[in-house]
Order: structure tokens, then C-alpha cells, then sequence
């Protein structure tokens, strides 16, 4: 974190360059006016800035802030709804700044090491990503509009926004270059003021009203024990028999199909997909890594079954891949959902971080699928998903990420790690108080692999621990094996975001679910109310969304 001192050098450094004009045209023209002039020009300055002041109350920046929107005219007369919209549209001319940045970085420098090249080609479809979410907010920033759906779906763009810079970042984590210090400022500065958005979006007139809860207030009701923003025809498509359903492709190891790869399959689906297109992957282990990229929305893989239709790659930090990049199945296009398919990276708890999924596709689910790895298996990456009778596999925070994101009746297994390695089920990356993200594990078994059972007390395992500040975990009415150690949680760095974490668990079962001797840090709790328990099931945390009303997933609305 930047000292106060650092940071208030640099937001001066950042002033607009509007404003500094308008503050000396401003004075420059009081000297040829009378005193009454004078006295009138100087009360309209202090009016302005006494407007962005009060915009900006309660934001984490308001230095940025107050020096983004004082260089607006006419603030008086500019309703909350515009004073957002300046904010991101001088984001937005920030992040495309950064793009141009990061694209000479790679040009300039020819003796960039492999992983900062893939950093950096990171960092750029991450920009893309942020400047699309960024821009369907403004769209939906609308006077007009003061839904409780739209207050969420703004909500979910913008914690997507500042996720992907936080990610960009990461990809340096084993650099020894200078690349992210020379990037990291810019994309501070763009982070913060899409928290200052998030604040000041709390302001729209019409929207606090609409929220249930502080908690998790974002996504949607279930019906049938799937939610409800899955259309009934998706709902259909995912309850069905493989055999009842149409495909729009086939992919086949065999040649029986329109492909043999998974990938020609995805080139060859339709962009920008209004309806859903059905991918029918057949049994078989498909050797390849597959990338959904956002043009491709609307998407479903269907296989035959956990472990008959498995996707398998072996890409991991160790061998130069980031972490993001390694995914052996990556997931951007909005509206992604998937059955009966195992998603797997094989690289082995040697490789480090190696993800067999990653998903940044908004209102995405998996039903009935496996995640198969070892540290860093299942990437939650950003926005809004669920997962329904899955599988999850791994050791260290093989589950992690900053998605808003539900678990319901899913397995979680620890494996067999290398030596001197703990497990542990969660690491959650929530960066910001505001963001609308978690993660909910309901209704779930939290048991050892097969590997491990043997080898059970020769390694301490752990729920979650705080990969960022404002880490957000919980487990409700889930069966917790003996395998967790009593404390239950784990410090990621001393006493990192132990204040500012919150972790909690409400009537769990098992052995392992005794809380008598858990940590007793000011961000943990108990959970003993139904009521904040409800928060955070597909009811609560997905509050006033219809996205999986259409899939025919099975779920359950609430506590169960």
C-alpha cells in the first residue's frame, strides 16, 4: 500500500489537466473584475468544489475523485448518474491509455522473458474485457433506469473491472522484471476510481431502497433448484438426457462428429449469440486447451458424463505460464453453461498453480461436471456464477478467484499434496468493501480424496485463507470432514485482512464442523441467524436476477 504522503503526490500528479486550466482561468479573471465579481466567482468555485466534495463522500479516493468530477461544467445541474458516467468515461480514456502502454512495452523491449510477454498479453485482453464491461455499464446508466437488477448488474460490471487490473498484476508475480512497476500506478488509479463509481452508485435515487441485504446483494431467485436467470429452454438442455437434446455441433475423437477438437468447434459457433448453441462434446479425453473468448456468448458444452468426457492440459506457472494463462478450459463469453464434462489440468502438485478452469463469463453455470488439479484447480475468475452437483479437486486455494459465486450441493476434496504442503479449499479475492463477490459453499461435502486418506495427519488442511483484503467466504449446512483442522481457517501473511475478511460458517455437520476452537479473528464469525444465512444462498446472493430461470438445473431457493 502507497503511504498517504506517496499517494497524495501522485493523485496531484494525476489532477486533470481540465481542471487546473479552469482553477486559473478562473483567478486570472477575477483580477479584471470588480470586488462583487470577484466575491460572485469565487462563491461559484466553492460551490463547485463543495458539490464533487459531497458526490464523493464516502468514497475510499475522494482526493480522485473530487479531482475527476470538479473538472466537470455545470456540476450543479449533473445528477449522480452523470457524475458516474464522467468517472468511467475518464477511466475508460485511462485504460486505453494503459492498452497502448502495455502493447509498446512488448514492442520497445525485445528482451522481455517469456513470462512477461504472457503477462503482458494478459494485461491487454484484460483491458479489452474491462473497457466491455466498463462500456455496458455506461449504457446502463440510464436516469431512467433505478432497478434493483440494474443496481446489480452495475455492480457486478464494475467489481469485474477492477478484478481484471488486480489480475494483470498478478501475472508478474514471478517476474523479475521491472514491467509491472512500470504499469502498476496507471492501473491503481483505474481500480480506484471504479471503487469511487461503486460508492457513489450507492447514491442513485431509487436503488438502496431495492436492497435486501449489505452482504452478498446481487443475483437471483431459484426455481427448481436452479436460478432463475437460466431461461427455461437452458433449464430444459441441462435436465435432459443427452439423447433428447439437439446439437448445433459435435466434437468426436473418433471422426463421427463435425470435429475432432473442441477448439474448431468453439471458432466455428456463431459470435455474439443471442440463443443458445449447443456444443454435444462425445466421450473420450481431449488433449487440448480451449479458450471461450467474449465474442462467443451463449455457449454450452454437453458431454457424456464425469470422467467419459474429459478435457485435459498440462500448462502451469512453473513451466513460464501465468496462472491466469494456464487454464486448461478458459471462459469469457457471457451466458457460458456447461454438463457432464471433466475439466482437468495434469500438470501435478509440483507445477505449482495450474488451473483446469477459469471462468470470467457472467452468468455462467456447471452442472454435474468435475475440476480436476492440484493448486489453483477451479478459477472463479470475475462476475456472476453457479455450480450444481460438481466435483471440485485439489490442495492449495483450489478454489480462489472474485467471482460472486454460488457452490450448491457440490463435493470438495482435498488431495494428497507435495510435502511440507497444507491444503486448502478456498482463497477468495475480494480487493474492495464494495465489490459484490464471494464465495457460498451450500449444502456441500468438504471431504479427503482418495489419495489422501491414507496420509490424512501428515497434512494440515483449511477452509480458505485471505488471498486479498477483503477475502469473502462462507459455508452453510455443508458436511465438513475430519480432515479440517480445528482452527479452520489460515492466515495468508501474519495478520493480513483478518479484520477485514469476512468468513463464516452457520450449522454445518461432521466431524470437522466444530467451531469450539476456530480462529478468532475480528473478520470471522458464526453465523447462528437464518436470516444473515439467508444472504447468501441463490436466493440472497443472487437476489433479483433471472439468469438461471432457463437452464433446468435442479437448485434449491434457499436454506434447503
Amino acid at each position: 500500500m502507497f503511504s498517504s504522503k506517496r499517494r497524495s503526490k501522485l493523485l496531484l500528479t494525476l489532477l486533470p489537466f481540465s481542471t487546473i486550466v479552469f482553477l486559473i482561468f478562473s483567478a486570472s479573471t477575477t483580477l479584471k473584475k470588480t470586488s462583487k465579481t470577484t466575491e460572485t466567482s469565487r462563491l461559484h468555485i466553492r460551490r463547485h468544489l463543495q458539490i464533487a466534495h459531497s458526490a464523493c463522500e464516502g468514497t475510499l479516493y475522494p482526493e480522485l475523485c473530487v479531482s475527476t468530477l470538479s473538472s466537470l461544467p455545470d456540476l450543479a445541474f449533473k445528477s449522480v448518474h452523470r457524475l458516474i458516467s464522467a468517472t468511467i468515461d475518464r477511466t475508460l480514456y485511462e485504460i486505453r491509455a494503459s492498452y497502448s502502454n502495455c502493447t509498446g512495452i512488448r514492442k520497445k523491449h525485445k528482451n522481455l522473458n517469456i513470462l512477461e510477454n504472457r503477462a503482458l498479453t494478459d494485461c491487454i485482453e484484460l483491458f479489452d474485457d474491462t473497457i466491455a464491461e466498463l462500456t455496458s455499464a455506461l449504457h446502463d446508466l440510464s436516469p431512467r433506469k433505478t432497478t434493483s437488477k440494474q443496481f446489480q448488474d452495475l455492480q457486478t460490471l464494475f467489481s469485474g473491472a477492477m478484478t481484471n487490473q488486480d489480475t494483470c498484476l498478478d501475472g508478474f508475480a514471478y517476474s523479475n522484471g521491472n514491467v509491472r512497476d512500470i504499469i502498476k500506478y496507471n492501473l491503481y488509479n483505474i481500480s480506484r476510481h471504479v471503487s469511487n463509481s461503486l460508492v457513489m452508485l450507492k447514491k442513485v435515487p431509487g436503488f438502496n431502497m431495492s436492497l435486501k441485504s449489505d452482504v452478498f446483494p446481487e443475483y437471483g431467485r431459484m426455481k427448481r433448484g436452479l436460478p432463475t436467470w437460466l431461461s427455461s429452454k437452458d433449464r430444459k438442455l441441462l435436465q435432459t438426457t443427452e439423447n433428447g437434446t439437439r446439437y448445433d455441433l459435435i466434437v468426436a475423437k473418433d471422426g463421427t462428429g463435425n470435429y475432432t477438437t473442441i477448439g474448431d468447434a468453439v471458432a466455428a459457433a456463431p459470435n455474439s449469440s443471442t440463443t443458445r448453441f449447443v456444443i454435444y462434446i462425445k466421450a473420450g479425453s481431449y488433449f487440448e486447451n480451449v479458450e471461450v473468448d467474449r465474442k462467443k456468448t451463449m455457449l454450452m458444452f454437453l458431454g457424456d458424463g464425469i470422467g467419459k468426457t474429459v478435457v485435459k492440459a498440462s500448462r502451469n506457472v512453473i513451466d513460464g505460464w501465468t496462472t491466469f494463462r494456464s487454464a486448461t478450459v478458459a471462459v469469457v463469453g457471457n451466458g457460458f453453461i456447461a454438463k457432464g464434462i471433466t475439466f482437468e489440468n495434469s500438470a501435478g502438485p509440483s507445477k505449482h498453480q495450474a488451473v483446469a478452469l477459469r471462468s470470467g463469463s457472467d452468468l455462467s453455470a456447471f452442472y454435474q461436471c468435475s475440476f480436476v488439479g492440484y493448486q489453483d484447480t477451479l478459477y472463479v475468475h470475475s462476475l456472476r456464477q453457479f455450480y450444481r452437483d460438481c466435483d471440485i479437486y485439489g490442495t492449495i486455494d483450489f478454489i480462489f478467484g472474485n467471482a460472486a459465486v454460488v457452490f450448491q450441493n457440490c463435493s470438495l476434496y482435498a488431495r494428497k499434496p507435495n510435502e511440507n504442503q497444507k491444503n486448502i479449499f478456498t482463497a477468495q479475492g475480494r480487493e474492495d468493501p464494495n465489490q459484490n463477490t464471494g464465495i457460498s459453499i451450500l449444502n456441500c461435502k468438504v471431504a479427503a480424496a482418495a489419495d489422501l486418506i491414507p496420509n490424512q495427519t501428515n497434512f494440515k488442511t483449511y477452509l480458505g485463507r485471505p488471498w486479498k483484503e477483503y477475502s469473502r467466504t462462507v459455508y452453510l449446512q455443508s458436511y465438513i470432514g475430519d480432515l479440517v483442522d480445528p482452527a479452520g481457517w489460515l492466515e495468508w501473511n501474519g495478520t493480513f485482512a483478518v479484520s477485514t475478511l469476512y468468513y463464516g460458517e452457520y450449522k454445518n455437520r461432521g466431524p470437522g464442523s466444530n467451531t469450539s476452537a476456530r480462529v478468532t479473528w475480528p473478520g470471522y464469525r458464526i453465523i447462528n441467524n437464518s436470516s444473515v444465512a439467508s444472504q447468501f444462498t441463490v436466493e440472497g446472493f443472487l437476489q433479483g436476477s433471472q439468469w438461471l430461470n432457463s437452464t433446468g438445473f435442479p437448485f434449491f431457493l434457499n436454506l434447503g
